[in-house]
């Protein structure tokens, strides 16, 4: 399994406790995110992502202040985050095409399902890094992320 994929992959495991309340605590609601995933080329499953505000937590698979889960039925979906303190932020993303939770890949560790960054930052040999994919969240904001 190649880093990449256990990076998302280990992000993602603990998504189902975190959708469940466990990062209910906002300490300074300011900002609303809205954010949009286009060029989605099969309208199926969901999209899951997580929503990074360090790069240490971004860089180093640390434990992101949002997860979520957004079902897919179109080629472009959008949705809002409330609450979030001003500040910078990044975005890891995988279109789960067969809505199983998890990462696909083939037998060599590659992603067989899309994946995405913010700022469509690009990896290297992995997932991107912060530096590229990191963007400003102060009052309302809107960020287009593409498959």
């Amino acid at each position: 399994m190649n880093i990449l994929t256990r990076l998302i992959a280990a992000t993602m495991l603990s998504l189902p406790a975190m959708t469940a309340g466990a990062l209910a605590q906002d300490p300074a609601p300011s900002s609303r995110l809205t954010v949009t995933f286009d060029k989605i080329a099969e309208p199926t499953g969901q999209i899951m992502f997580v929503v990074f505000d360090s790069e240490e937590a971004f860089d180093r698979g640390g434990k992101p202040v949002r997860a979520i889960v957004v079902p897919v039925d179109a080629a472009s979906e959008t949705t809002i985050i409330e609450g979030l303190p001003a500040g910078r932020y990044g975005i890891k993303a995988f279109h789960d095409i067969d809505s199983d939770g998890k990462m696909s890949s083939n037998p060599y560790g590659m992603p067989t399902e899309p994946f995405a960054f913010s700022n469509n930052a690009v990896g290297n040999m992995g997932p991107a890094k912060w530096a590229d994919a990191a963007f400003d969240v102060r009052g309302a904001v809107t960020h287009s992320i593409a498959f």
